[in-house]
C-alpha cells in the first residue's frame, strides 16, 4: 500500500476501531502509533488532517499541530513578537539555542495536555517537521507517555520509524524511540 491517499483512508477506518482505541495487540506498551510517509506527500497528509476535523467519526479526534502549538506558548510567554528582532540582532543559531532550552518537551508537553479535551478519544499530533529544530517528536513523546498513557496518540511523521528509531525527512540523524509502534 504505498498510495498515500490508500494509506490516509486506511488510517481514517483504522483509527475507529474498538481494538485500535483501546490498544489491544500491544501488549500492553504505550498505544502510541507512527503514521510515516514521504516528506512529497506533506500537503496531503496536511489537508488529510484537516479534513478529518470536521467530519462524523466514529471517535473523536483531537488533532494539535505542533507549529501551532509552538506559536501558542510563545505568545503565552509574550516573547513572540520579539523573536524575528531576537534572530536578526542575535543570529539563527542563538535564537534556537535559546528557544530550545525555554520551550522544551514538558513545555510542549504540558500545553497539549491542558489543551486536551476529555470527551476526545485519539490525540493525532502533526506539524512535526514544521517544529525541527525546536522539538524532537522522540522527546515530546517521552514527555506525553507519562500522563497521556490512556488515550492513544498517533503521530503523522514526515520520515521513516523502524520500531527503534525515528527519522525526520528520511535524512536527520536517526532518534531513539522504542516505545511507539508503526501503523500502516
Amino acid at each position: 500500500m504505498s498510495d498515500i491517499t490508500e494509506r490516509l483512508d486506511h488510517l481514517k477506518k483504522t483509527i475507529q476501531e474498538d481494538d485500535f482505541l483501546q490498544g489491544k495487540g500491544l501488549s500492553n506498551e504505550v498505544n502510541i502509533r507512527m503514521f510515516c510517509y514521504s516528506p512529497k506527500d506533506e500537503m496531503a497528509v496536511r489537508s488529510f488532517a484537516e479534513r478529518l476535523e470536521n467530519e462524523q467519526l466514529k471517535c473523536n479526534v483531537q488533532i494539535v499541530d505542533l507549529y501551532e502549538t509552538f506559536l501558542s506558548i510563545c505568545e503565552d510567554m509574550d516573547i513572540l513578537e520579539g523573536i524575528p528582532e531576537m534572530e536578526q540582532d542575535d543570529g539563527k543559531e542563538f535564537l534556537e539555542e535559546q528557544l530550545t532550552n525555554t520551550i522544551d518537551a514538558k513545555v510542549f508537553s504540558e500545553k497539549i495536555i491542558s489543551n486536551f479535551s476529555s470527551d476526545k478519544d485519539l490525540l493525532m499530533i502533526t506539524g512535526v517537521g514544521k517544529v525541527f529544530p525546536f522539538m524532537r517528536v522522540h522527546a515530546l513523546l517521552n514527555a506525553l507517555q507519562e500522563d497521556m498513557n490512556d488515550k492513544p496518540i498517533v503521530v503523522l511523521y514526515p520520515g521513516t520509524f523502524d520500531g527503534h528509531y525515528v527519522k525526520l525527512f528520511n535524512q536527520l540523524k536517526s532518534n531513539e524511540y522504542y516505545r511507539a509502534f508503526n501503523m500502516i
